[in-house]
This record gives structure tokens, C-alpha cells and sequence, in this order.
């Protein structure tokens, strides 16, 4: 049977070959400066979109949704020169008389499947450096966010020919047949589990990936940290999007000496930005509801599981199933066999687990696989140090979290389970592109013919110097 897409996908390949490959970068700024006029005209349906999917709050599309966009697409307008100009590389001494250079070409079609949490910037964001790269896309946005989806059905239909950039909506069996086409790369955002599916198939036809996936992102608080300050970073770092973000602080290692205060001030950081009485906290508009009745029930299982096993409920666990909301809760008494240790929360459920010595923590997080990111809070150089040198995460923030993600001049991405490949800004543009080496070599005699066969004692003497001199 034809898979329904390759029409799509032949398209793009005529569309690429014969006129895209040959845009100049004045044509793909003008592209991105059209992508951003939409935003800013479409900004009151992109909130309403995101609102009606998972009633996320104005000021949390605007920073969390949008602002990444527009920051991604000023970046290219300002850089883009700079990252495609070629790049001069030295010359080593034995291959004297060359030159050498890297330019960086698209890679062509480009195969981009988001995620629902972030529906609207983990769709455009990866968009951007594909067209600041030069690129053709098939975009594949996830069908639990319909609103999201048809906004961006319509954005990309006024923006772009389908033959350039095109969107394909539907559920995993459109995505499983868009996945059997051969593409030049494929960006995949979502769980490790499906991570492992995209990558199995993209093997088939040996296409590189960019896998921004998850993982169970660990938060240190030693007993020098500033608790305060800790408690009102962990609260408000851990509700972005009611915890379903794959940057969300997914378990807390606390020192013993210091649990108990930590648990006071993450109450008051807690009431002061959500409110004081359960009422309060469930109509506060600031707060994004659990997707769908699937990952309602996924959370309040393992919430009640962990109670079962011993962990006590500090804050929260106030349940509403028909909005699906799971009130902001906070565990204590949780250990590594906890029901909510065992996977990735993507919820708004904070565990916290003692340790008495750092190494202990140390060894709780290396016993996991590697997670996208690592938070330490900390007033110790030496702690610090100490966890980044015996550790690895794909990006670690220090008495901060979440905000790595928005450093447009860092590169983002996992290690290993957590993801593989790097995005945003140069990192982006580097990912859609092929970096392509040229060398050029003079005519006539170079010092590399000084090796050409009939091999004698004096060609062997200079084998021998290049081998181990130059």
C-alpha cells in the first residue's frame, strides 16, 4: 500500500532541489519577519488556542510559548550572516599549499514531530532554524492539543506554499507513516519511549536525529543553601505548565539538617503565588490543568500509590476529575522506591527525598539514567563542583531552574536518555544544516606528493617525521 505521504514528501524534494537550495539569506530573513508579523497579529488566537487546550494562562503563553518563538527568530535576524559564513580552518603543516574551509548547506527535508506540553513553541521554535537553515518541513504536531494544532494548520497555509513547509495532523498512525519516509533529518520532542521508535525508524534509512526528550530531573539542596530563595525557585520553576514540562525539577534531594525549614518556606512561597485556602488555589487562573483524563489518572495513581508506601502529603493532592486538576502537592517521606520516584512525573507533584551525606545524592542520581537537566542550590563552590564533576545531564542550572531552557546562546538538549543533539539559536541553525568541507590544493608539486609511491629510504624518513613530528 502507498503511504498517503510520499506525494507530499516528492514535492518538497522537487521544491528543494530546483529553487529552495538556491535562496539567499536575505530570502530567509524575509521568511522569518513574516513568521514573526504573524505571531504578533495572531498573538490573542494563539492564547485563546492554548487556553482552550489545557486553560493555559495568558502570561504563561507569553512567556513560555510565544517569547521563546520571537527570541529564536531574533536571534536568526541578527546571527544568521555570522553562522553561515564560511568558516577558515588552519592549515596543517604536511598538507602545505592547501586551503581549507566549512560552509554550511541545508540539509533539505526536514521531518518535525512536537510534543502537547509546549504545543505552539516546540512546534515553531525548531521551525525557525530549519527555514534560517534553508529548509523544506513537514510539520507534525501532537493531536492532544487540537486547539494548538488547527491554530497552526492555519498559520503555516498563509505563510508558506505546501511544497516549502506543510503540516500533517492525526495520531500516532500518521505519525508512524511519516516515519517510513526517507527524510534528511528528523527533530523529534517527547517521552524516551517514543524517542526510541523515531530513532529505530529513522535508521532505516540511516537520517540523522535531533531527540529533545526527557528524563527525572534531580534538584540538590545542600544545607549552605539560601532556602528562601530555594523554595520560591522550586515553586515557581516546578509549576510552569503544572509541571509538564520536560525541564520540570522532578525529585528534590534535601539535606536533613535543612528539611524541615525548606518544607516551611516552600508553604509560604507556595500561598503567596497560588493562595491560601484550596478554593483559592483551584480558581487561580495561573495555574495549567493536566492535559487529558489519561495523565490525570497517571498522577493521582502514582500519588496514592506513594501514599501506600509511606510518603506524607505536605502540600496539595486536592483532586477535581472532571477539570482534571491535581492541586500543586508536595511529598515528603518519599525514598528511590517510591511509586512517583520510578518515572518521569510530568505533573505538579514534588517529592523530596532526604540524604545525610552529598555523595548519597550524588549516588541516587547516577544509579538513573542521565537527565536533561540538573538543579543544584547551593552557597558551596565546593559542593557545586563536586556534583557537576561526578554527574552528567544534558544543561544544569545553579540556585536557579527551568530558565537554561530561554538562554538563547546555550545550546539545549539531553544526554544519552535524555536526548541527543543540541537546538536554539547557532545550535538550531547547526542541527537543519550538512557542514560541509572544502579543501582546495594547489597544482603542480605539494609536500603531500613527497609520500607518493615507489616508496625509498627518503620518503620512508619523511612517513616517519610526519608521523611523529608534525
Amino acid at each position: 500500500m502507498a503511504n498517503p505521504f510520499q506525494k507530499i514528501r516528492n514535492n518538497q524534494q522537487f521544491y528543494f532541489e530546483n529553487t529552495l537550495r538556491k535562496s539567499s539569506l536575505f530570502e530567509r530573513k524575509q521568511k522569518l519577519k513574516k513568521v514573526k508579523k504573524w505571531i504578533k497579529g495572531n498573538e490573542s488566537h494563539i492564547i485563546k488556542a492554548l487556553y482552550d487546550d489545557f486553560k493555559k494562562s495568558p502570561e504563561e503563553v507569553r512567556i513560555a510559548e510565544i517569547k521563546p518563538v520571537i527570541s529564536e527568530i531574533n536571534d536568526a535576524l541578527k546571527n544568521l550572516r555570522d553562522w553561515a559564513a564560511p568558516q577558515r580552518v588552519k592549515t596543517p603543516l604536511y598538507l602545505l599549499g592547501s586551503k581549507s574551509h566549512i560552509i554550511s548547506q541545508p540539509k533539505g527535508l526536514n521531518l518535525i514531530i512536537a510534543p502537547w506540553n509546549f504545543p505552539f513553541n516546540l512546534t515553531i521554535g525548531p521551525l525557525i532554524s530549519a527555514i534560517a537553515a534553508g529548509n523544506c518541513a513537514v510539520l507534525k504536531p501532537s493531536e492532544l492539543t487540537p486547539n494548538c494544532e488547527q491554530l497552526i494548520v492555519r498559520m503555516i497555509i498563509e505563510l508558506f506554499p505546501p511544497e516549502e513547509i506543510t503540516v500533517i495532523t492525526g495520531g500516532v498512525e500518521e505519525t508512524t507513516q511519516l516515519l517510513e519516509l526517507a527524510w534528511d533529518h528528523i527533530f523529534f520532542t517527547g517521552s524516551p519511549q517514543v524517542g526510541k521508535t523515531v530513532m529505530k525508524a529513522a535508521s532505516n534509512h540511516l537520517t540523522p536525529v535531533t531527540l529533545e526528550l526527557g528524563g527525572k530531573n534531580p534538584v540538590i539542596v545542600d544545607n549552605t543553601a539560601n532556602l528562601k530563595d530555594t523554595a520560591q525557585k522550586l515553586i515557581w520553576g516546578k509549576l510552569i505548565n503544572n509541571g509538564q514540562s520536560c525541564v520540570s525539577p522532578n525529585y528534590v534531594l534535601v539535606h536533613s539538617k535543612i528539611k524541615a525549614k525548606l518544607i516551611i518556606e516552600l508553604k509560604k512561597a507556595f500561598t503567596k503565588m497560588y493562595g491560601q485556602t484550596k478554593e483559592e488555589v483551584q480558581s487561580n487562573n495561573e495555574l495549567t490543568r493536566v492535559v487529558n483524563k489519561h495523565h490525570f489518572k497517571r498522577i493521582t495513581s502514582l500519588i496514592d500509590k506513594s501514599i501506600e508506601q509511606g510518603a506524607n502529603v505536605i502540600i496539595g493532592n486536592e483532586i477535581n476529575s472532571d477539570d482534571n486538576y491535581i492541586s500543586p502537592t508536595i511529598l515528603d517521606n518519599t525514598t528511590t522506591s517510591s511509586a512517583i520516584f520510578k518515572d518521569e512525573i510530568f505533573g505538579p507533584v514534588l517529592p523530596l527525598i532526604e540524604f545525610q551525606l552529598l555523595d548519597d545524592a550524588i549516588s541516587i542520581i547516577n544509579k538513573e539514567e542521565a537527565p536533561l537537566a540538573l538543579y543544584i542550590f547551593s552557597s558551596s563552590k565546593k559542593n557545586t563542583k563536586n556534583i557537576i564533576r561526578n554527574t552528567s545531564a544534558g544543561t544544569t542550572a545553579i540556585n536557579e531552574t527551568t530558565i537554561q531552557f530561554i538562554h538563547g546562546n546555550l545550546p539545549f538538549g539531553g544526554n544519552g536518555h535524555s536526548g541527543i543533539g543540541r537546538s536554539h539559536g547557532k545550535y538550531g541553525f547547526t542541527a537543519f544544516s550538512n557542514e560541509r568541507a572544502i579543501l582546495k590544493q594547489l597544482r603542480g608539486f605539494t609536500t603531500i606528493k613527497l609520500i607518493y609511491p615507489p616508496t625509498n629510504k627518503f620518503k620512508r624518513f619523511i612517513i616517519r617525521f610526519m608521523t611523529w613530528r608534525m
